[in-house]
């Protein structure tokens, strides 16, 4: 089954080469139908997405924005990590980041 990925997010799409072709150029021609009622612009980027998987210049297009994207906005930005590793001192950072507290025997 074909998929497409972006970042984290994953779409299945339709085996047939031909159906992905007629999706990706429908969701294109909704998206330019914006000013209609539930038809939007967020047609335009998703039909592009879907018409990645069997045209290599919209492919290379999508390879480069996913670059772009990935290098301003890091997943682990996203997600609200911090980048650097959690403080293993038992301090309060620590629990919350998933560390156990340290206990001394007294």
């Amino acid at each position: 089954m074909a998929e497409v990925r972006f970042a984290r997010w994953r779409m299945p799409l339709p085996r047939s080469r031909a159906l992905r072709m007629a999706l990706g150029v429908s969701l294109i021609g909704g998206g330019l139908l914006a000013f209609l009622p539930v038809l939007g612009l967020w047609m335009l980027p998703l039909g592009l997405l879907v018409l990645s998987v069997d045209s290599p210049i919209v492919r290379r297009l999508r390879r480069r924005l996913e670059v772009r994207w990935g290098r301003t906005w890091p997943l682990s930005r996203l997600l609200g990590r911090a980048g650097s590793p959690a403080p293993a001192d038992g301090s309060a950072e620590s629990r919350e980041a998933g560390g156990s507290p340290q206990h001394s025997a007294r």
